[in-house]
Formats: structure tokens, C-alpha cells, sequence
């Protein structure tokens, strides 16, 4: 028995460190050789379309092989260390530090200090500054990749926008160069592409953002045409079941509806749609290569694919013993068809504020006639579990909104008690987050409620929902704060980050394992104010994310910001273009 053996024995779920899944990549080094990282562990990662498209994508290129690696749970990270053992990729149980290229997808921003604990079981220098050619090109991608500062000395460049077609370009472009800084210097002309060492921060006295020096301009990547990009037809089965354990096709990337506080929905602008026929032809290659009985439809708004109904009837008819789970369905798209479709033991809802004023004003339109509509249909079809979220702390929120979210549940208790043919044991679970003013939103401006705000906020609504039959919950406001802090943060915070990680912050998006009192020290002894990031921001001010070129104009963002303090809706994209910008470069499926 070798000595990796002996330190799986004694670890929980070792399963999650050896590799040789169903389906997963044979170990075939060749002449470049990329691991993709996921900063999360293996269960949370293997449910990850993001990095399944970019091994594919990579795999497009020869001579390139692409191997896989997560972050280890505590317990096994302790032993490696103690063991003198490198992180190492999955499949060809290499380590990290073996490999030419190293991506990290950075989906959340309380995974940045779990990179730092990667990056240092591989036994890399955490900084590029630090590494040399002797070292594998570092990178970074993912929706948090769009403010990239607060990561970007621990990285050598970032992949702004889709991935599909930009990541192949890269792996052409290192094949075909000699040195780190040649790569990087020709990778920076990429579309896409953002290498921080070739861009300075300018700050004024006051510490606020004076200007930029070098390349100022990053415009992201778009994929224009999903039909004939790169997607996986088969995927690694897991070794444990993963946190959402099926197969996995994107109906429509970006969404119509322009949620005002939403980062996701301006993210991945323009709107693209694959073909009912291309997807019928992925879901048939997933569930019978991989042999899953559940086949999910992904996108931010799955509702609003405008030939839904047809693809549930090519997949039933493909797919007769397959059920289909079906996310991210809007209020006013939710009818009992698709219900039918997708059988769960609770159904979830999300009107995200209390009233018609405040939904309004977060571009969520959304009414109560049509909350009373869905459950009703919901009653019908037998559920007695719902699921509401909202959020609090939103702009221009009152006591009144808050109360609202109170008045929505004993409205759905009312239509539930008003018919005696439903049982008498209704549940409804109401999970409250905290807003955090995200970049590239038109509320990336507005301020961060404080902790006084949040813990009134908090007793109003508990004295509000102590009912029978209503279990309310809420986040835990330090993890909101500090996720505003790194979302909205500059290249300073990367020093936090560090000293966070070395006072032993890692994996913080488990709620066990988050120190947040070892991240407010690190602030403090870097010399920062969280009110320095939580603050409402000039519409004049240089943001530390101006930088990046989304194509969605900051002009845009103005006018939305203006149109919500107005409480003045702006419709779908689907009902005529709404002039954001993207139609000036690229034509959206429905533009």
C-alpha cells in the first residue's frame, strides 16, 4: 500500500480524490497540458457545466490534453501537506505544478481564498510576480471574472466573457510561443483576454480609483452561435453523487427580462438560443452515455425559450423514461404542463420583494394576480410545499415592502384554505438574502445595507412570519458583507485575501468552514474599511471594473438606474430591443 492509499483510509468521501470516473478523460500526457480547477469540492464541481464546456473546447486542439482538479476538504488538504504530497489533477495523478496551463473557474466570490489554498497544496507561489517559466500559465474565468481586480495579482491573465471559442485560441496561442511573457503579451491582444501585470491603478489621495495606465480596454468574448459551438456529448459519471446528480443541457444563454439587480442577466448578453433540434440531439448523447434518468434544461430564464413546449415534446418522444428538470421558471411562465413535466416535492417561487412598488423599481414584473395564478395551479396538481425568496435591503426599501413579503404568504395560505378538498398540512418556507449591489448592474452604484439595517430588517419579518406552517430563514449578514467587499473591491483587496487565507479562511462558501472574524482582521491590518466598498458610489466615479467592456453600455446602466428611482418598468427583450448596447456589435436572437 502506498502512501496515498493510506491517507484515503482515513478521510471522508476519498472517493472525491481518485479519479476513473465513467466517461471521465484517460491520463495521455502530451505536448500541452491544462488542469482545469474548480475551487469547490468534487461533488459541487462535478455538477459544473462551465468546466465540462471548456475541456471541450481545449480538447478541439491537438496536441492537448486536459485534466481535472477540485479542492480537497479540509482533512485530505491537512494530510497532503503533512505528507509532503503536491495537489495533483485527477485522471493522471500529476501534480499541479507538472502541468503548462492552470484554469480556475471563479463562480462565487467567497471561493477566492479556496483557490489561494489550491494554488499552495500544488506548491505554486500564490503571486504572479513570483512565478516564473518554470511555473504553469495561472488563469481564471467565470461570472466573477467581470470585476477581476481583487484576484488579479494572484493570476496571469483572465478570460472575460464565453469561453467556447477563446480558450482553443489560447491553448493555439502557447503551443506556438516560447516564453511566459511572449504568451501573455500576444494573448493580451485577444479579445477576452485581461493580463493584469500589463495594467497599473492609479489612485488619488483619497484612495479612490484616479485612472488606469497600460492596456485600458478588455471587451469580452461572445460565443455568437451556440448551434455550432463546442458541448460536451458525454460527461464524467461521479465517483459520489454530486450536489445536482443528472445530465446537464444550456437551452439559451442570457436573459430577457433585464432584473435590475441581477449581474447574470447583463452578463451574458446577447440573448443566444440553441435549436430545438441540436438540443434533442445533446440530451439523447448525455443520458445514454452516461445512463441518468434526469435531464436538466439550463439558463437563467428556462421559461422564456420561446419553443419550450416543443423541446419537452421531441424529448419525450426521445426520452420516454427520462424526467426533465426544469430550473429558473418565472412566475409568469409557470403553468401545469410544466409541472407535469417535472415532478419535485416542493415548488419554488421567487417575487424577490413584497410589493408591486418595489418590484417595480428592481425591474422584476412580476404581480400578485399572477403569484395567486401559480399557486393555485400548484394546489391543483397536488404540491402543499412551497418555496418563496425575496430580498431585503433593496434601493428605496421600506418597512411597508418589508411587510409586503407577510402579506404574500397569507394570501397564499388563503387560496389554500379556501378550497376544503386541499389537505390540511400547507408548508411554505420563506428565505430572505440580503441585496448585495453587484458590477455591471444598474444598482453596481448603490450602497450595502448596514448591520443595524439588516438585524431591524430581520425581527420585523420574524414578528411578521411567526405562523403555523411557515418556517422563515435568513443569511448570515457577515457572509454578505464580505461578499459585497470582493465583488465591488479593487486591486487592494487582493492583499486581504491573502493574509485571510493565511489566518486560515479557505472553502468560506461552507458555512462551517467561513472564519468571518479572520477575514475583518485581515481587512483591518490591510489598511481598509469595509464601508469603503459597501458605500453608494458617484455616477461619476471610476469604478474599479470600468475597465472591462461588457458591450451592455454604462449609459444604459444610467438610464435603468434612473427609470427604477421612477418605479418605471422596462419590458422584455423579447417584446422589442431595449437599446442596451449589444445590438450596435451583435444581433440578439430576438433584436
Amino acid at each position: 500500500m502506498n502512501k496515498l492509499d493510506k491517507i484515503l483510509l482515513s478521510v471522508e468521501k476519498p472517493a472525491r480524490y481518485i479519479g476513473g470516473e465513467y466517461n471521465a478523460p484517460k491520463a495521455d500526457w502530451k505536448k500541452l497540458n491544462y488542469c482545469i480547477c474548480f475551487p469547490d469540492v468534487y461533488e459541487v464541481g462535478m455538477s459544473n457545466l462551465g468546466i465540462r464546456i471548456v475541456a471541450e473546447s481545449l480538447r478541439t486542439v491537438d496536441g492537448v490534453y486536459v485534466d481535472r482538479c477540485f479542492a480537497p476538504w479540509r482533512d485530505y488538504g491537512e494530510q497532503l501537506k503533512e505528507n509532503d504530497i503536491p495537489l495533483y489533477a485527477l485522471s493522471t495523478k500529476r501534480p499541479l505544478k507538472d502541468f503548462d496551463m492552470i484554469g480556475f473557474s471563479l463562480g462565487f466570490e467567497m471561493c477566492y481564498t479556496t483557490v489561494l489554498y489550491m494554488l499552495d497544496l500544488a506548491k505554486i507561489p500564490l503571486r504572479s510576480a513570483d512565478r516564473g517559466d518554470e511555473y504553469p500559465i495561472i488563469q481564471a474565468g467565470g461570472p466573477c471574472a467581470v470585476n477581476p481586480e481583487p484576484m488579479a495579482p494572484f493570476f496571469d491573465l483572465f478570460v472575460i466573457g464565453d469561453g467556447e471559442e477563446i480558450m482553443a485560441e489560447l491553448a493555439k496561442l502557447k503551443l506556438a510561443t516560447k516564453t511566459k511573457n511572449e504568451f501573455l503579451e500576444k494573448a493580451s491582444e485577444l479579445d477576452g483576454v485581461y493580463v493584469p501585470a500589463l495594467m497599473e491603478v492609479k489612485y488619488d489621495d483619497n484612495g479612490l480609483i484616479e485612472g488606469f495606465g497600460g492596456k485600458t480596454k478588455v471587451k469580452k468574448a461572445v460565443c455568437r452561435d451556440l448551434d455550432n459551438a463546442v458541448f460536451p456529448h458525454k460527461m464524467p459519471v461521479g465517483n459520489i453523487e454530486a450536489i445536482f446528480d443528472r445530465a446537464v443541457i444550456e437551452v439559451m444563454r442570457g436573459c430577457p427580462r433585464g432584473c435590475r439587480f441581477c449581474q447574470a442577466g447583463f452578463l451574458y448578453r446577447p440573448i443566444r438560443q440553441r435549436s430545438v433540434e441540436h438540443l434533442t440531439e445533446q440530451a439523447v448523447c448525455l443520458v445514454r452515455s452516461t445512463g441518468f434518468d434526469e435531464l436538466s434544461l439550463n439558463s437563467l430564464s428556462t421559461g422564456d425559450y420561446p419553443k419550450l413546449k416543443e423541446l419537452l415534446k421531441e424529448l419525450k418522444a426521445n426520452l420516454p423514461d427520462t424526467k426533465i428538470a426544469l430550473p429558473s421558471l418565472r412566475i409568469d411562465s409557470f403553468d401545469g404542463e410544466f409541472i407535469e413535466q417535472s415532478r419535485k416535492s416542493s415548488l419554488t417561487f421567487a417575487p424577490e420583494a413584497g410589493t408591486q412598488r418595489l418590484r417595480d423599481v428592481i425591474n422584476k414584473d412580476i404581480s400578485e394576480d399572477e403569484v395567486e395564478r401559480s399557486v393555485k395551479i400548484a394546489f391543483e396538481k397536488g404540491y402543499s410545499s412551497i418555496k418563496l425568496y425575496f430580498m431585503m435591503g433593496l434601493p428605496t426599501e421600506t418597512d411597508e415592502d418589508l411587510d409586503g413579503i407577510a402579506d404574500i404568504v397569507f394570501k397564499i395560505k388563503d387560496v389554500y384554505s379556501a378550497n376544503p378538498k386541499y389537505a390540511r398540512n400547507l408548508r411554505i418556507s420563506v428565505s430572505v438574502s440580503t441585496f448585495i449591489p453587484k458590477p455591471f448592474t444598474p444598482f453596481q452604484w448603490e450602497r450595502q445595507i448596514t448591520r443595524e439595517e439588516f438585524e431591524h430588517k430581520v425581527k420585523r419579518l420574524k414578528e411578521k412570519l411567526f405562523v403555523k406552517g411557515v418556517t422563515f430563514s435568513w443569511n448570515d449578514f457577515s457572509l454578505s458583507e464580505l461578499e459585497a467587499v470582493l465583488a465591488r473591491g479593487d486591486r487592494r483587496v487582493a492583499d486581504v485575501i491573502e493574509k485571510a487565507y493565511k489566518k486560515g479562511s479557505f472553502l468560506d462558501s461552507w458555512s462551517e468552514c467561513l472564519k468571518a472574524d479572520k477575514w475583518f482582521e485581515a481587512i483591518d491590518e490591510c489598511g481598509l474599511k469595509i464601508s469603503s466598498y459597501t458605500r453608494e458610489r458617484g455616477e461619476d466615479e471610476i469604478l474599479p471594473w470600468d475597465f472591462i467592456d461588457l458591450i451592455v453600455t454604462k449609459d444604459y446602466f444610467l438610464k435603468e438606474r434612473k427609470k427604477a428611482y421612477s418605479g418605471e418598468v422596462t419590458g422584455s427583450c423579447f417584446k422589442g430591443c431595449k437599446g442596451c448596447g449589444v445590438q450596435k456589435e451583435f444581433k440578439c436572437d430576438r433584436c
